[in-house]
């Protein structure tokens, strides 16, 4: 019988391309803080400095640049042998999609695009990293002057419900949850783990630290993620 794969994917995933993580000990929030400010949305509407800080960040990001290690070409194969119910990720650098998976649920949103949070518009984050890159601090939206944030979900925002949903019907219809590089703290992602559980599904984790999941976890490995996932997957 060939198992099936539901799988949820964090920061730890793209440490090995180069992308910092955030809770890790070389995490952005762990040497930074203060750097949390960035991701809250009413600090962000409030302030046009702490604007000016995540844009700043976001054109120094390495993400646009990065490329996928042997952990996410893993993920894409196994999509590709039809063993993935669906890979569902809390990152938003694009990874999974660039290594060829085409089943994603990115619960977080994507830094490849940009919202504007007055009249919603969207546009592509290629359109705005020029205006970054001549000077403008806090670019506003051409169309109307408003507020514009990349197509991330920050704290104090929801989740898209269909995404939502599509993740939690992946993980009843699976035989294993896979967990990979993710602290399990954030939710509602770290509640898949309950649903999993709650429907009797086998849970793996793979995480450098330890996470809240840990003893209810069918295998716990702690080995670098590029080099575990795809001895794991080919088993």
């Amino acid at each position: 019988m060939t198992r099936r794969f539901a799988v949820l994917t964090g920061a730890g995933i793209s440490t090995a391309s180069g992308i910092p993580d955030f809770r890790g000990p070389q995490g952005l929030w762990t040497k930074d803080p203060a750097a949390q400010a960035m991701f809250d949305i009413d600090e962000y509407v409030a302030s046009s400095a702490v604007r000016a800080a995540a844009w700043k960040h976001r054109l120094a990001a390495p993400i646009w640049t990065a490329e996928p290690n042997a952990a996410h070409r893993a993920l894409a194969g196994l999509e590709r042998q039809g063993r993935l119910t669906a890979l569902i990720t809390q990152n938003i650098d694009g990874l999974h999609q660039k290594a060829g998976s085409t089943n994603v649920l990115e619960l977080h949103g994507t830094a490849w695009f940009v919202d504007c949070l007055d009249c919603h518009r969207r546009i592509p984050m290629a359109e705005l990293l020029p205006r970054l890159e001549a000077g403008e601090e806090d670019p506003a939206c051409l169309v109307c002057g408003g507020i514009l944030k990349s197509a991330t979900v920050s704290f104090g925002q929801s989740l898209d419900q269909q995404v939502l949903e599509a993740a939690v019907a992946a993980t009843k219809t699976c035989d294993t949850f896979l967990a990979v590089g993710t602290s399990l703290q954030v939710y509602p992602a770290a509640g898949l783990c309950d649903v999993a559980l709650t429907a009797g599904k086998r849970l793996v984790i793979v995480n450098a630290e330890p996470t809240p999941y840990d003893e209810q976890a069918d295998q716990i490995l702690r080995t670098p993620i590029e080099t575990t996932l795809p001895d794991l997957l080919a088993s």
